[in-house]
């Protein structure tokens, strides 16, 4: 393997070549790979594959599969670049007024933009507007952590983490709809749902519930601030790369640990982003982050990730282009030949391999354009 090895990057303080692989790892996954498994297991019919492909379908309520990671771990890593971004600026004497305005700047676009992505452009009356988007979810989540990083230190920011958690679990510990009882944690009953009915504007996804209401975006600040620690471990922390990687790997497996013991009291679910959730998400977004870091950063192996590092580096322009973009139409228009070259019943599967394959090739164009729609 030494022929795909590359001079270690200088991981502290240089760009995480990591983390532009595992963004891209991330977005991988819903720019078309999942379909690929479903059409693996609709095609072969058979049980392992028919298990797989439903790693990537959100479970209705309560529990965890794959797919339930794909946005936190985006969100994550937006916090870790904090301390490489804002933190940099903040080295260089930019006032924190300035870096606050960009801040919120960043997440009026982001917010806008999610509402692009679920609303299309058309003008339409507020009560047909869903305003509950995930760039809206990520945006003031985003927002939030980089406040409390501008103006605390390490600790407080720690203490910020639990905080949030803890709090939003005691909150819905103690609170329900009108006409459940306290600690009710249905679709219908818990109280982060009743209040999002209550307040937010236009219409919730689910009728009575919105997956990125405003409610659960209170432990969603928390996975930014995770990633924040994490970057600042990474960036700031003196100690070598290696036991960087440790420590990452390590608090990953005691946050798996505790949302376990957590889950008990408080499910894993994704809809309500419950404190167990956000321990669940992290810990394997940690223990993802300290694998790609030590491969890639520290031990320098860098090349096989250029595939993954094309995407992460445009994640939100191919987000944004399925909204734009007939991909499809695009794909059987050139390789409709070769899934019935293939027949049935795999020929599907190769199209949605070519459906990636066209994705990732528009990535590569526009990275070696040198064009990237940034935030």
């Amino acid at each position: 393997m030494d022929n795909l090895k590359e001079s270690p990057a200088q991981p502290a303080k240089g760009r995480l070549y990591s983390l532009d692989a595992l963004r891209g790892f991330d977005m991988f996954w819903i720019m078309g790979a999942e379909e690929i498994f479903h059409k693996l297991a609709k095609a072969s019919g058979s049980p392992f594959w028919h298990r797989v492909a439903e790693q990537f379908v959100h479970p209705d309520w309560n529990g965890f599969r794959f797919y339930d990671l794909i946005f936190p771990l985006f969100l994550f890593m937006a916090g870790v670049s904090t301390p490489y971004s804002v933190g940099r600026e903040l080295e260089k004497g930019t006032p924190r007024p300035q870096l606050l305005w960009r801040v919120i700047k960043r997440t009026l676009i982001l917010v806008l933009l999610g509402l692009i992505v679920n609303n299309g452009l058309e003008l339409r009356p507020i009560s047909e507007i869903r305003f509950g988007s995930v760039l809206g979810r990520i945006g003031l989540a985003y927002m939030f952590a980089n406040i409390i990083y501008l103006y605390t230190r390490e600790r407080a920011q720690m203490i910020f983490f639990w905080g949030f958690i803890i709090g939003y679990w005691l909150l819905l510990k103690f609170t329900a709809a009108p006409g459940f009882p306290p600690g009710d944690l249905s679709m219908e009953g818990n109280f982060a749902s009743y209040i999002d009915r209550s307040i937010m504007p236009g219409k919730l996804y689910l009728g009575i519930h919105d997956p990125e209401g405003l409610m659960s975006t209170i432990p969603a600040i928390s996975t930014a601030l995770l990633g924040i620690l994490a970057g600042n471990l990474l960036k700031n922390n003196p100690m070598t790369p290696e036991k960087k990687t440790v420590r990452m790997a390590l608090a990953g497996l005691f946050l798996l640990v505790l949302a376990q013991l957590w889950n008990l009291d408080f499910p894993i679910n994704k809809n309500l982003w419950s404190s167990s959730f956000v321990l669940q998400v992290g810990g394997l977004s940690l223990l993802l982050l300290s694998l790609f870091y030590y491969v890639i950063d520290v031990k320098g192996y860098q090349k096989w990730s250029f595939f993954f590092r094309v995407i992460g580096m445009n994640s939100i322009l191919i987000y944004m282009s399925d909204h734009f973009i007939d991909w499809n139409y695009t794909t059987h228009a050139v390789f409709t030949w070769l899934g019935q070259l293939v027949g049935e019943p795999y020929g599907w599967v190769v199209l949605a391999v070519c459906l990636v394959g066209i994705k990732w090739l528009f990535l590569y164009f526009m990275y070696k354009k040198k064009v990237f729609l940034r935030v």
